[in-house]
């Protein structure tokens, strides 16, 4: 059985309007492991959500994937109807959100919402269902999980909410959890104690998670490998260690120097120059050439095509030419 459980490739996410095509999601690919956590990070707008979201098909219409293929270990799901699609997301494929309060029913108890989800995808008693929804409570770290069970999810703190939105998303005992900004809204000793919960899912269950934020801190914590999406496309993809100590792509060093060190002894950090071009107005060419101090003739006119470099993939015309990245 191969290693690899889900596979994206070329993917593109369209949005149809009055103004025309509006191409949220440029033809983007990656792999992602059995028990690996792949953090997808980059500006707001760059694509991060809708790529995750166009996955587990979850597209608002008229959105749709208009290109690529996505196989959910060796089988094709992005042509799926809504109702296969909807089994495969509660039994094979979890989803946790930024704000746990829109995963959750305000008007019904976490115990309800537990076995109701436990008992459609797996053929259990209700007494059985509630067990393991006390279970799944006690593993992501729900003190007297037997009691607060019976709760109503405006008793949790938020970062309690956010535990019982990864039990939910655990109740089926999927292959995959797409994680959405977990951990935004949270304070940072929370956002630390539900990254543990994350990869304790990993390690003991064997679950892969595509891990969606801005921050990172939180990639460099958590994951194993790291997507850096900007305009739509992946700009540069690897090992994240690798990523953040030897960017190669001039969109990824300027995110690496704008975060503040320990022993940073400048008064400013370092910023990248403007700002990402909108869905509807992208220059021909690499996105980030407006943006980029490295730009050359080729930049302006055409897309730089990804190339491995190491243990990386780069979509720079500086590698492709043999530049000074």
């Amino acid at each position: 059985m191969s290693d690899v459980l889900l596979s994206v490739r070329d993917m593109v996410v369209d949005f149809p309007t009055r103004h025309g095509l509006l191409r949220a999601v440029d033809h983007v690919s990656f792999d992602l492991s059995r028990g690996e956590v792949l953090g997808l990070v980059g500006e707001s707008g760059a694509g991060k959500s809708i790529t995750g979201a166009a996955i587990i098909g979850l597209i608002e219409p008229p959105g749709h994937i208009s290109g690529g293929t996505v196989h959910l270990d060796g089988s094709r799901i992005d042509n799926l109807g809504m109702e296969e699609m909807r089994r495969i997301r509660g039994k094979r494929v979890g989803m946790v959100f930024q704000d746990p309060l829109t995963s959750l029913n305000p008007l019904y108890t976490i115990a309800k919402q537990l076995i109701q989800t436990i008992r459609t995808h797996l053929d259990l008693t209700e007494k059985q269902a509630r067990a393991r929804a006390i279970g799944l409570l006690e593993e992501v770290g729900i003190p007297a999980a037997d009691k607060r069970i019976d709760d109503y999810p405006h008793q949790f703190s938020g970062g309690m909410r956010q535990r019982v939105v990864i039990a939910l998303a655990l109740c089926a005992g999927p292959e995959l959890i797409i994680a959405d900004e977990p951990t935004t809204a949270l304070d940072v000793s929370v956002q630390s104690q539900i990254i543990d919960v994350l990869k304790r899912m990993c390690a003991e269950h064997g679950t892969a998670v595509i891990l969606i934020t801005h921050d990172m801190g939180v990639i460099a914590e958590a994951a194993d490998r790291v997507a850096v999406l900007y305009s739509g496309r992946i700009a540069e993809i690897g090992p994240v260690r690798e990523v953040i100590k030897q960017a190669k792509h001039p969109y990824t060093k300027g995110l690496m120097r704008s975060i503040p060190t320990l022993t940073q002894t400048n008064d400013r950090l370092t910023q990248i120059p403007g700002t990402m071009p909108r869905i509807t107005d992208r220059p021909e060419g690499c996105a980030f050439a407006p943006r980029c101090g490295h730009v050359m003739d080729i930049c302006r006119s055409q897309q730089p095509a990804t190339r491995s470099v190491g243990n990386c993939e780069v979509a720079c015309h500086l590698e492709t030419e043999g530049g000074a990245s």
